[in-house]
């Protein structure tokens, strides 16, 4: 006869055991370019500890795509770090444009693509940003990136059904809506 306490123990083991490696368990990131593995540990410990960035590594996902409240930091990073290349709505200088559905490395189509770029850089002048903002700060940006979106929901890879069934293209606001300070997440409060 098997010892009941001795198999419910077993099970909460394994079962404790399965959570784990479930929670430890990340989406691999790859070089635009070269397909080599990108090491997180370039970008130092910063920005790397939120819980918008430790979902993205779960889920390949930006979760600042559904939070409003990060528009604001998402357009002022992308303003002094992002715009002189590709503009101040994205629309493309020097760099590409990022606000239609024309993308030179198809994968930016998605979050992680969008996310391997921007950290581990690409082909011209387009240098791996590591150095420049942190991995949420890149959240944010590609979040502003998203939300100056212009061309058809069908395109969009990033976006969920219930994103794709609200969806508005772009309409030519300058600025980003005004964050409600009660609602922001800290990581986003914007900088004075």
């Amino acid at each position: 006869m098997i010892n009941r306490k001795l198999l419910m123990a077993g099970f909460a083991a394994a079962a404790l055991a399965l959570g784990a490696a479930g929670a430890m368990a990340q989406i691999e990131l790859h070089n635009t370019v070269t397909g080599e593995p990108l090491n997180l540990s370039d970008a130092g410990e910063e920005g790397q500890d939120t819980p918008a960035f430790k979902e993205f590594l779960q889920t390949g996902k930006n979760p600042y795509n559904k939070e409003p409240n990060c528009l604001a930091n998402g357009e002022q990073l992308f303003l002094s770090m992002c715009s002189g290349c590709h503009g101040h709505v994205a629309e493309g200088k020097i760099g590409p444009g990022l606000n239609d559905n024309y993308w030179t490395y198809p994968d930016n189509n998605t979050d992680k693509g969008l996310f391997e770029t921007i950290f581990g850089g690409a082909s011209g002048q387009m240098g791996p940003m590591y150095g420049a903002v942190n991995p949420d700060q890149m959240l944010q940006i590609m979040s502003w990136v998203r939300h100056l979106y212009k061309d058809g929901v069908e395109d969009a890879a990033w976006l969920d059904d219930d994103q794709k069934a609200s969806f508005k293209p772009y309409d030519g606001h300058a600025h980003a809506p005004k964050p409600d300070p009660e609602k922001t997440p800290e990581t986003c409060k914007v900088s004075e």
